[in-house]
């Protein structure tokens, strides 16, 4: 389902030396994956004999025994949709060589011989087998010639950008890994049959190795270990199995339990990543041997459709763990905060001035201020905050102005605009009575007017409070908060502010401070434009735009990845079940590539302002977009979803 694809690292229970017992228990795991649609499924290094058999891979009932057992196997996946990698000793040219066998719908189609054989510590390798080299030869199996080498790639005929390619253990540890050359000539998806040993700590290596391999080549790597059943002498093995997606662990299993994990790799994702990443070469032709395969797609996404092995985070800019959400509010706070220091230094300013409406935004863009400040060693009293009261504002939002201002210890300023909006209304004839967009848009820019000219006052610099989920909906007044001279939360998404307050709150160590910050995080979002209804806020701006939640996911994956919006849909049912209906979900999606694609003319003249994350929309860096592109075969795309109009 839209690039997904179900792979599987295996550790199935074996006997050392019986190969017989041990192909029983590879295919009663095959059933397994065949159940949930596996279409890639690994298994470890030499596990049709046992890794650990030593001299005895010399013997020729055992090499024997290995190859009429692959024929069992290749008899079990006749009618299987999956390509199969299994360990194994195979005898070529009068040498052994310890191989990754590559099984397809009954047949065996590439054998993939391990290229660095380990002969140190506990490794003696090289003591039995012999290392695979550049080329690909052919052997001979059941009346047929099969590919034999290094350079082998397998590429399904069904999904152009699957293509998969093997490495063996150790490969992986060498400075030049097999899995490079695979990648560059066009690999997506990394396979590797391992039997590597338990010591103290190695677990965290391995995991590393994995996924910092998976991240340099930006692809899926599917890495199936030995369990306990080759624990023997003086080696145990702990089944450690990953499976990791461009430098993120999909899943991994526990230690010293023989099992099977699943993972759905995005290869679209990896592709975008690929396309995206300039300094990742054209696909090198030539050097591999292209071996097709083919998958039975619909049926695989019918399962993916009710199950998908990976997590789709509903909040990607936000961090689950409280650990790493706290690490990285802390990061991204000193980001924004260095940015406007380095603003303040070069433009010799000692004074900045910016509104406070006791929400969010600008809740976030004065702390980010005070830091910055302090960092200067200059006077919080030469930080200007400007609460401009007008039709709109609640005494509650008032009133967590004017304390953040005294808690924070910066010069606090009132300005109340009213008169000034209604004789602006007087001399252009608007009707003070009529709320429509001139009402509200008049009052954002005489605020910002009140700003610039306060700054002008001081010598000072006005610092931006708006965020980037209100510049990727177009949510701003042109010339009005849409400007400053310094824009600190321009690439901070709404999701990422309200945690970036909380933070602020939980470490302040200020009871006044956090008693208001607290209090500003229960407000109801709005721009209180519109007057309020028995004194509360009568405006909710995501009653008007929708969910921010909803439309930082839209973005995320829109900017970040280049997904169909159909894609982002069917991602969205998953990650917001429970959350949001479809119907929700479509309506809010359809909105949100209306107002991104209308409102760039907003984006292309942005205020700098500090980059903190992936994702970003400064028409200096991160989004070189037109701003009269059409969005039509966006829109086209999204009326697939249910076939109704969506224009």
């Amino acid at each position: 389902m839209d690039g997904f694809l179900r792979v599987a690292a295996v550790t199935p229970e074996i006997q050392v030396a019986n190969p017989v017992f041990n192909r029983e228990k590879i295919c009663e795991k095959m059933e397994e994956g065949a159940r949930l649609e596996v279409g890639i499924m690994v298994f470890p290094e030499l596990c049709l004999t046992g890794y650990t058999c030593g001299d005895l891979f010399l013997q020729q009932p055992l090499i024997q025994s290995a190859r009429e057992q692959l024929r069992c196997i290749e008899e079990c996946t006749r009618h299987k949709e999956m390509l199969v990698f299994v360990g194994m000793p195979w005898e070529y040219g009068g040498k052994l060589y310890n191989v990754a066998a590559a099984i397809h719908k009954g047949h065996l189609i590439g054998i993939v011989p391990k290229t660095h054989l380990p002969n140190y510590s506990e490794f003696y390798e090289q003591r039995h087998f012999t290392a695979g080299s550049k080329g690909v030869g052919l052997v001979s199996w059941e009346q047929q010639e099969v590919p034999f080498g290094t350079q082998i790639l397998f590429q399904c005929k069904e999904i152009p950008q699957l293509v998969v390619g093997a490495e063996i253990c150790e490969d992986v540890w060498s400075p030049c890994p097999p899995s490079i050359s695979h990648a560059l000539a066009g690999a997506t998806v990394m396979v590797n049959c391992s039997a590597s040993d338990e010591t103290v700590g190695k677990d965290q290596y391995r995991n590393a190795l994995i996924t910092g391999q998976s991240a340099r080549l930006m692809c899926a790597y599917v890495y199936a270990n030995a369990g306990e059943g080759e624990s023997t002498q003086d080696l145990v093995f702990g089944g450690h199995n990953i499976i990791a997606e461009n430098g993120t662990v999909l899943a991994e299993s526990k230690r010293f339990s023989p099992e099977i994990i699943y993972g759905d790799v995005d290869l679209e994702r990896l592709c975008s990543e690929r396309r995206r990443v300039n300094t990742w070469p054209e696909r090198q032709e030539g050097g591999h041997l292209m071996i097709d395969f083919s998958l039975n797609m619909a049926e695989m996404e019918r399962q993916q459709k009710e199950k998908l092995f990976r997590l789709i985070d509903s909040r990607p800019f936000v961090p689950k763990d409280e650990k790493e959400k706290s690490a990285r509010c802390e990061e991204i706070f000193t980001i924004q905060a260095m940015g406007l220091k380095k603003r303040l230094e070069h433009t010799g300013c000692t004074h900045a001035v910016l509104g406070v409406s006791g929400g969010l935004d600008s809740t976030l863009a004065l702390l980010v201020t005070v830091r910055a400040f302090d960092l200067l060693k200059i006077p919080r009293e030469q930080i200007h905050a400007i609460t401009m009261p007008c039709f709109g504002t609640t005494d509650r939002t008032y009133q967590n102005a004017c304390r953040m201002a005294e808690e924070m210890k910066v010069s606090l300023k009132e300005v109340d605009i009213k008169a000034a909006v209604e004789q602006h209304f007087a001399d252009i004839g608007q009707n003070p009575e009529n709320h429509d967009v001139t009402y509200e848009n008049a009052q954002a820019r005489e605020r910002t007017q009140v700003l610039m000219d306060i700054a002008n006052q001081v010598n000072g610099l006005v610092v931006g409070t708006g965020d980037m989920s209100e510049l990727a909906l177009g949510w701003a007044t042109y010339n009005g908060d849409h400007m400053s001279m310094y824009g600190v939360n321009g690439s901070v998404p709404k999701t990422l502010v309200r945690h970036l307050v909380r933070y602020c709150a939980d470490t302040c160590q200020e009871e006044g401070l956090q008693e208001v910050l607290l209090d500003v995080l229960d407000t109801p979002v709005s721009p209180e434009l519109l007057p309020p209804k028995d004194g509360v806020i009568a405006q909710k701006t995501e009653d008007l735009v929708g969910p921010y939640e909803l439309h930082d996911f839209f973005l995320y994956y829109m900017l970040r990845f280049g997904f169909m919006p159909s894609k982002i849909y069917r991602m969205a049912l998953l990650a917001f079940e429970g959350e949001y209906e479809g119907e929700t979900i479509e309506k809010w999606l359809n909105v949100f590539y209306r107002r991104f694609f209308s409102q760039q003319f907003k984006r292309s003249c942005l205020p700098d302002g500090p980059k903190v994350g992936s994702v970003a929309v400064s028409p200096r860096g991160d989004l070189r977009m037109p701003s009269d592109s059409s969005r039509k075969i966006w829109m086209e795309d999204l009326q697939t979803i249910h076939g109704r109009n969506a224009l």
